[in-house]
């Protein structure tokens, strides 16, 4: 009956994600997975069952897996390219990934990643396959046709590297025993672009949607956390058994995990023998899992190498591991408040659960789950907003990793805006309750976006964008991924220029405008694998202008933003304002006029290459619209129907969205 009722709840999903969307064919796969893990050697078998579907017009003759682990082995891709770029530097430091450095050249046999494939068949014949690093070619021995499902066999083993990035074990940050990310051969996708067979070198992931069926045999002692939904809860315990079910003692040495998780890319899980079980159950929601480790010899050694600054915060150690736990917490109890935002803002969350894993090596984001090293709220909410950007979007990261990092972070800075605000709230009002206060502050916040006057979520990323633009290091943000020549580069070109990217779309458009493209994008392309291309249409049908000169600026190129007020004259009792474009990136114009009886007039200026305006943000400033400014003119002047002597403030820009590189000339105080 189980079987029965999840096959039904996966064929409605389905039915509901290709409703009102675009015709884009997906390929689709349906994963059944044994692992048998050893806690002693680190090692563990597989026994793998793929069901392909080839949905694609074309004919496969071959296919790739992408085999993760071995890139944590001496002198693979990944070694040479951060100890290539640890020789380059970045205010003065090496600027290779502090996390990998030269860790992977210094792995010991027993240390070292790797995934070995023992035999792959198709449809019950014997393929031979090619292992080139992190990616596995199989030529066919029959094609597979268009619209032709085939069925891979695999029996593999692999063993677990020491936590490097992402994946591993026994990381002394953390103390979690295993991070198993990137874990098992996965299919690599094939597209309307072709095959994708990205070796693993530093960062980003892309993956086919299907169905995983997992089983996870493992020593008793382990408690695991992970994607997917546990099917014998009252069997493993663990805090996943119902209430009121007294959970059996195991047989054996060993327990049995089995999950199953319906359309999505990947599956993540972690297992530790001291981990804990929070959960939190969201009304008409999902549920929320917080897993982490509780060892308190562990916690007391990491309380004993703070720095003293750090110590001082607390009395002693019981205090520091009080403070742990209490930290736990507040990711549950956050993820409840914040989630009637979330979905009013950026779309549905349609699973029914969500884990977040103490585990990795920072914060990496994977289907119903996330690993976290630490409990912060900031990185929960960024790792948790990826479901959308990265889970349910699913664009290629390696080519469009601003659209993922860059939405999520747009995302995330509103939900911790969000957040502070209502955490705000006077003690005797429940944060995570519904009452009228907590509706009123979810339908406002999920409105317009617009911060004139007040502190900016995204500063902190026009301000790092800045930085960038400023050195020599920016590149386009259409450069892959993998490709960028510095980490700093792509680290604040994919998190920070993609959050501007946004931010400065709603001052473009309209915030209200802006707020719609991203609901729409989401009901359209979901499960859809959208590229830059498919978001700027959206953004186009929603806004009734053009946009593509906007992808092709601010994404394809490096051209900047930089406006100033050059000078103003008076003509037969009316001021005219001339301004000047000094930058190479046309932009419109909001010009925030004051007068000295308090009374103000936006002037608004569109760019030509638009073909459209904005509707009015804010109607209670006058505001009068101009002809469109064309970009190849690097002046322009307009007029205003008041004498000079009544100016008493000219702003280019008061809500402070435009990414102007140089603000000092966007603002002019009138003496007299």
């Amino acid at each position: 009956m189980r079987k029965e009722l999840y096959t039904l709840i996966t064929f409605s999903f389905l039915a509901m994600v290709s409703m009102a969307q675009p015709d884009r064919w997906q390929q689709r796969v349906k994963y059944t997975m044994d692992i048998a893990m050893n806690v002693t050697t680190n090692q563990f078998t597989g026994k793998q069952r793929l069901e392909y579907t080839n949905n694609s017009p074309d004919t496969l003759n071959r296919v790739f897996y992408h085999l993760y682990w071995n890139a944590f082995q001496p002198n693979s891709m990944m070694d040479n390219r951060s100890r290539v770029l640890g020789q380059r530097r970045f205010n003065d430091k090496p600027d290779w990934d502090p996390r990998v450095k030269d860790r992977i050249l210094n792995l010991k046999e027993e240390e070292i990643g790797y995934q070995k494939v023992r035999s792959l068949k198709m449809n019950g014949v014997a393929q031979k396959y090619k292992v080139q690093e992190t990616i596995l070619e199989v030529p066919l021995t029959q094609p597979i046709l268009p619209h032709q499902k085939v069925v891979f066999e695999m029996e593999f083993e692999a063993q677990v590297p020491l936590q490097i990035r992402r994946s591993g074990r026994d990381n002394p940050q953390t103390g979690v025993r295993y991070s198993m990310s990137q874990w098992y051969p996965k299919m690599c996708e094939y597209d309307y672009e072709g095959w994708h067979p990205t070796p693993y070198v530093a960062r980003e992931f892309y993956g086919v949607w299907g169905d995983y069926e997992v089983n996870i045999t493992i020593d008793k002692k382990y408690m695991i956390g992970g994607s997917g939904y546990l099917q014998n809860g009252n069997q493993v315990g663990f805090g996943y058994e119902d209430a009121g079910i007294k959970v059996p003692p195991p047989t054996g040495s060993t327990l049995t995990w089995h999950f199953v998780a319906p359309n999505v890319h990947d599956f993540v899980w972690a297992a530790d023998p001291h981990f804990v079980h929070l959960t939190r159950t969201i009304a008409n929601g999902p549920v929320i899992h917080v897993i982490y480790n509780w060892d308190t010899a562990f916690l007391r050694q990491r309380y004993l190498k703070l720095p003293d600054e750090e110590k001082k915060k607390f009395a002693n150690a019981d205090l520091y591991i009080a403070d742990f736990k209490e930290q736990w917490k507040r990711v549950a109890d956050a993820a409840v408040i914040v989630l009637p935002f979330i979905e009013k803002k950026f779309g549905a969350y349609p699973y029914k659960q969500y884990s977040f894993i103490h585990g990795g090596d920072g914060g990496m984001e994977y289907p119903m789950a996330t690993l976290i090293s630490v409990p912060s709220i900031t990185t929960a909410f960024h790792e948790w907003m990826h479901s959308w950007y990265q889970g349910m979007l699913g664009t290629n990261e390696s080519e469009y990793a601003w659209m993922d990092e860059g939405f999520t972070s747009y995302a995330a800075s509103l939900v911790t805006h969000y957040y502070q605000t209502v955490s705000g709230m006077p003690a005797t009002e429940s944060a995570a309750g519904t009452g009228p206060r907590k509706k009123v502050l979810v339908d406002s916040l999920a409105g317009s976006n617009s911060f004139v006057g007040k502190t900016n979520p995204h500063n902190d990323a026009y301000e790092h964008y800045y930085d960038l633009a400023e050195s020599r290091f920016e590149e386009p943000l259409t450069t892959h991924a993998d490709h960028y020549e510095t980490n700093v580069a792509y680290s604040i070109a994919s998190y920070s220029k993609g959050e501007v990217f946004l931010e400065q779309l709603g001052y473009i458009v309209g915030a209200q405008v802006r707020d719609k493209i991203l609901l729409d994008y989401y009901n359209q392309w979901r499960f859809k694998h959208p590229n830059v291309n498919d978001f700027i249409r959206v953004a186009e049908k929603a806004s009734d202008m053009k946009l593509d000169w906007y992808r092709e600026y601010f994404v394809n190129t490096t051209k900047t933003i930089d406006y100033a007020i050059d000078s103003l004259w008076e003509e037969s009792g009316k001021t005219k304002i001339r301004l000047r474009r000094l930058g190479y990136m046309p932009m419109p114009m909001d010009v925030m006029v004051q007068f000295k009886d308090g009374s103000k007039l936006l002037a608004y200026i569109p760019m030509y290459l638009m073909f459209g305006e904005k509707p009015v943000e804010d109607a209670s400033v006058p505001r009068m619209v101009y002809e469109p400014w064309k970009w190849t003119s690097p002046q322009y002047t307009f007029e205003v129907p008041r004498k000079i002597t009544d100016l008493k403030v000219i702003e280019i820009d008061p809500s402070m969205r435009l990414a102007d590189v140089d603000r000092k000339n966007n603002k002019l105080d009138i003496p007299w």
